[in-house]
């Protein structure tokens, strides 16, 4: 397994979280667990992304800017996480958030598995994207 597949299946289990998320309504237990499985997921893969990942790419001038755009991205993503969790979740208003929040993981995401990889790809070597891999699939199971 290489980095980007590694990094594409945590991306899938996100997406899946995100998209569940919006489906659920007021304060409810299903709400709670999903809002609750997201942001562990969101907090750890970004964590692990960047440390094995990003900070590569930060190296290298063919990714750097990329890799300072998504990392920057992972900040606006904790934001709008803290947000929600400040907010009611019966309100009207965490749905507004939550909609905002699953538009910007989606979009992140996708930048990402489109553009980022595509460079990274270049810029990494094989023995890099595999030990890179392990360190992160060792780091986030």
């Amino acid at each position: 397994m290489n980095i980007f597949e590694a990094l594409r299946h945590d991306h899938d289990k996100q997406r899946s979280l995100v998209d569940a998320l919006i489906e659920t309504h007021g304060d409810s237990a299903k709400r709670q667990k999903l809002m609750n499985d997201l942001k562990t997921e969101l907090e750890e893969h970004a964590k692990f992304e960047e440390r094995f990942f990003y900070n590569p790419l930060m190296c290298d001038d063919l990714t750097q800017d990329k890799a300072r755009h998504s990392v920057a991205e992972h900040h606006d993503i904790d934001e709008l996480v803290e947000e929600l969790e400040q907010t009611e979740m019966s309100s009207p208003g965490w749905l507004v958030t939550a909609k905002k929040l699953h538009h910007i993981v989606h979009h992140h995401l996708d930048e990402e598995e489109q553009e980022v990889f595509q460079l990274a790809g270049k810029a990494l070597t094989q023995s890099q994207k595999q030990t890179l891999a392990d360190k992160y699939n060792n780091a986030m199971h």
